[in-house]
């Protein structure tokens, strides 16, 4: 029974070691060779840090382009999903007032044209980008509203779309912020 109670023990402390010592400094050590170091991206403007780079940020202004809901109302401390599922009441309601929204902002669009990222949260409620396709959906809705030409814009996406992780893994994406901000400098030198 002692040799039991010593095993058992010995068990124990190992397993602390591992998990609170071993695997968090590796996790660290792994980061570490990533880029940015394990450290977030800042995104800066006129040598102000106005984001971060993998946090999405909230824009309605019909001039800038929008992007993906947010379960957590972009609050970085409670990154999370609603847990509400396809068939929730609650959810279906909160999707269809969001593609009623946005039909309301892009009037020229069908309501199965409406990209489903525009109208449904990611799993973190912070993502902060958005496909070529939701961005193309805006393009009409920005071009209004900045007197921006829709070519101009295209270009503006087509440069600020992302390639996929190793240009085969996953979608393009474009970081929403930083096409902003890029649209933004667009529109100064425009003036």
């Amino acid at each position: 029974m002692i040799k039991k109670i010593i095993s058992v023990n010995i068990f124990t402390f190992l397993c602390m070691i591992l998990l609170s010592v071993a695997y968090p400094l590796l996790i660290s050590g792994i980061g570490k060779l990533a880029p940015g170091h394990g450290k977030g991206r800042t995104v800066s403007y006129n040598r102000k840090t106005v984001g971060f780079a993998q946090e999405g940020q909230q824009f309605t202004a019909n001039n800038y382009f929008w992007g993906r809901p947010s379960a957590v109302n972009y609050n970085g401390a409670g990154s999370g999903g609603s847990n509400k599922g396809p068939s929730n009441p609650d959810y279906l309601k909160e999707v269809e007032a969001r593609i009623d929204t946005f039909l309301l902002h892009h009037p020229y669009l069908d309501r199965k044209a409406v990209p489903a990222e525009m109208v449904t949260a990611s799993g973190s409620g912070l993502d902060p980008h958005i496909s070529p396709k939701a961005a193309e959906a805006q393009i009409k809705r920005v071009a209004q509203a900045t007197g921006l030409k829709e070519q101009q814009l295209r270009s503006l996406v087509e440069k600020h779309t992302g390639a996929p992780l190793l240009n085969a893994l996953g979608p393009k994406t474009i970081n929403v912020l930083e096409l902003n901000l890029a649209l933004k400098n667009l529109q100064i030198n425009k003036k």
